[in-house]
């Protein structure tokens, strides 16, 4: 097997090489990019989800114990008082800032 290739031909063969790869470094980046966009997305979907879910779950609760005739004024404070401590504390971890996570190129 013989190839004989000019100089030309072996530079255009080089510029195509380069441009492909250029061309699919690109498309993973947008597809990276578009990756963590839908990842944050689903993110705070499966959050909120979440939290209706866990809303729910401690209104029962709550709705049970306050309605039920025979509860003990104990019952009734618990089950007020603690879902409120339990949802404070996530509040407050939710808001605290504890660190700053910085990105290639300086972004936040």
């Amino acid at each position: 097997m013989n190839l004989n290739l000019t100089p030309m031909q072996l530079l255009a063969a080089l510029g195509v090489l380069l441009v492909l790869l250029w061309v699919w470094r690109a498309s993973a980046r947008r597809a990276k990019a578009a990756a963590d966009a839908a990842r944050s997305g689903a993110r705070l979907l499966s959050l909120t989800g979440r939290v209706v879910v866990g809303a729910a779950v401690l209104s029962g609760v709550q709705w049970m114990a306050l309605t039920y005739p025979g509860a003990h004024w104990l019952v009734r404070v618990a089950a007020l008082g603690l879902p409120a401590l339990v949802s404070s504390y996530a509040l407050t971890r939710a808001l605290t800032v504890t660190a700053v996570e910085v990105r290639r190129g300086g972004r936040r």
